[in-house]
């Protein structure tokens, strides 16, 4: 389930919209209900507050308006690991052993004056 400083994707009839962060979950009357505060992580920024069942917090479809929307919580992706960094060094000995010799060249050298 999404929880309070999460970032969300919001699907907008089956096509990603926007992303938001959920700034606070509060209980409604009705129980399983909550009050969703979400930033909206757009130009100009914005913050909404949808009410939203337990469910479709946890990316369960609902009904906007007649739309179907959807949350989705987005998790960072792993940051690349040394076996990535070690395909890159061999692909870079590679291309230099297939052209024959690498020439450094100096971006200062290049710098106007």
């Amino acid at each position: 389930m999404a929880k309070e400083n999460d970032i969300v994707l919001i699907h907008f009839e089956n096509q990603p919209l926007s992303f938001a962060r959920i700034e606070q979950i509060l209980p409604d009357n009705k129980p399983d209900w909550y009050h969703v505060k979400l930033l909206m992580l757009q130009v100009p920024l914005q913050v909404v507050t949808w009410i939203l069942r337990d469910g479709y917090i946890m990316g369960d479809e609902f009904t906007m308006n007649s739309k179907l929307m959807r949350l989705e919580k987005i998790i960072c992706p792993d940051t690349p690991t040394n076996e990535d960094d070690h395909e890159e060094t061999v692909l870079e000995k590679t291309l230099v052993k297939k052209s024959g010799t690498a020439t450094v060249i100096s971006l200062t050298d290049k710098r106007k004056k």
